[in-house]
C-alpha cells in the first residue's frame, strides 16, 4: 500500500518528526509484519532516523549541516539553494523501518524526521508498506 503524507514546513531549515504519521499509515494498511519505506521526492529535502526525545539533537544536526554547507557560500548553482541540495544528499532521501505486530520497530529514543533544507514549503512524503511472509 502506497500513500502520500503532506508535510508543511515553516522554516528554511527544519526537522519535522513524522513518526506518528508513518505509524498511522502502518495501522491503516492492516499489515502486521513487513517493512515501511518512506521516500522524499524532492532534491532539497531528506529523511533520517535519529533521537526525537530531545529537540536539541535536531537543532545540533541542522547547525552542523549549516556549517558543512553554508547557505551563503560561492556555489555554481545559482538558484540560491545549492546548500539545500548538498544537505539533502548528505542526509539521504529515504528510510526503511521494520514493522512487527503492526508497529514500527524503532529504538526507545528514535523517530523518523522529514528534513527541510529549502523551505518553507508544502512537501510530499511517500510511504510504502510491504508485507513480509
Amino acid at each position: 500500500m502506497k500513500s502520500i503524507i503532506k508535510v508543511k514546513t515553516e522554516a528554511r531549515a527544519e526537522m519535522v518528526d513524522v513518526t506518528a504519521e508513518i505509524q498511522r499509515e502502518v495501522k491503516k494498511s492492516g499489515i502486521q509484519n513487513g517493512l515501511g519505506v518512506a521516500f522524499v521526492p524532492h532534491t532539497t529535502a531528506g529523511l533520517t532516523i535519529n533521537e526525537h526525545a530531545d529537540p536539541d539533537v535536531a537543532r545540533d544536526l541542522l547547525e552542523t549541516l549549516g556549517r558543512l554547507a553554508p547557505h551563503s557560500a560561492a556555489y555554481r548553482h545559482t538558484e540560491g539553494n545549492a546548500d539545500a541540495h548538498i544537505k539533502a544528499s548528505l542526509v539521504g532521501s529515504s528510510v526503511t523501518v521494520l514493522i512487527e505486530n503492526g508497529k514500527l520497530v524503532l529504538g526507545t529514543w528514535q523517530g523518523v524526521f522529514f528534513c527541510e533544507f529549502d523551505g518553507p514549503r508544502s512537501r510530499d512524503l511517500y510511504v510504502q508498506i510491504i508485507k513480509s511472509d
